[in-house]
């Protein structure tokens, strides 16, 4: 029996988002469309394609089958159709605000310079994820091993950690001066001290900067020392405007990933997106 290229484009944006809720924003559609049509191709195919869950859906064992089938051609074809159009869909990236704005951004410009649409959110690692999953992002760059149902990630990064200070506050030592952190709990500094000490930390933060590069700025001001990454301190520290407060022989690393709803990049522009930043990582010095 023919099926609709409808009802698999519906099948496909459910199967990579795991919701009709977000399938159906994805599409454009109502929520009952979207409905409909599953059923209608899960009666033209007499067999169940989702198991319904208390939140989303789960592919059974038949779906994984049919995305693998036609994934790829819907796929190809949207991308012959795609460049007709009078705009293509924005691509919607989520990630941390620092390492989006100073590596990622940048390393887009070759795709926007041909056209790329992209709209970016800013956030912490469990949000954007939830984001993702749920349908509103296209990728996100996580600080954190995705554990979500309905994403998938490539590791696309390793970041180092510096323990800093100006030379001023070095002289105080840890316990002596205060400690500017990114957040409450101390999510940097924890796991440094963990890695490098191979305890907890028994400091509270004097000063809360959601944002790296506040921490940074602070730091420079003399307000305090912290732990950031490499990346955003490396010039001040061969200037020799910021010093480090400890030189371990193996310094704590952290892994980025590349994450995308299950079943691969959702459209030609997320794909183009989603190998662009994979084949720009592969080639970009540590950071």
């Amino acid at each position: 029996m023919p099926v609709s290229l409808d009802l698999l484009r519906s099948f496909l944006a459910v199967y990579r988002t795991g919701s009709i809720t977000a399938a159906a924003h994805t599409l454009g559609l109502s929520q009952p469309a979207v409905t409909a049509q599953v059923k209608a191709l899960e009666a033209a195919l007499d067999r169940p394609l989702f198991d319904r869950l208390p939140r989303g859906v789960a592919p059974t064992a038949a779906a994984d089958e049919l995305a693998r089938r036609v994934a790829g051609p819907l796929d190809a074809l949207d991308a012959v159709a795609g460049p007709g159009l009078p705009t293509e869909q924005a691509v919607h990236l989520g990630g941390p605000a620092e390492f989006l704005s100073e590596h990622v951004v940048p390393m887009l410009a070759p795709l926007v310079a041909s056209g790329l649409r992209l709209r970016t959110t800013l956030g912490l690692a469990d949000d954007l994820l939830a984001d993702l999953a749920a349908g509103r992002l296209d990728l996100v760059i996580s600080t954190i091993r995705p554990r979500h149902r309905g994403v998938q990630a490539e590791p696309l990064y390793d970041e180092e950690f510096v323990l800093v200070a100006t030379p001023a506050v070095a002289a105080l030592g840890v316990a002596g001066a205060p400690l500017v952190a990114y957040g409450e709990e101390l999510p940097i500094v924890r796991r440094y001290w963990r890695t490098v000490f191979g305890r907890r930390p028994v400091m509270t933060a004097q000063v809360v900067i959601p944002d790296l590069r506040g921490v940074l700025n602070a730091v420079l001001a003399g307000m305090g020392w912290s732990v950031l990454p490499a990346y955003l301190c490396r010039t001040h520290l061969a200037a020799g405007t910021l010093v480090p407060l400890a030189e371990p022989e193996l310094p704590p690393i952290n892994t980025g990933y590349l994450a995308v709803r299950r079943g691969g990049p959702a459209g030609p522009a997320v794909a183009r997106v989603y190998t662009h930043l994979l084949e720009a990582f592969r080639a970009a010095p540590a950071f």
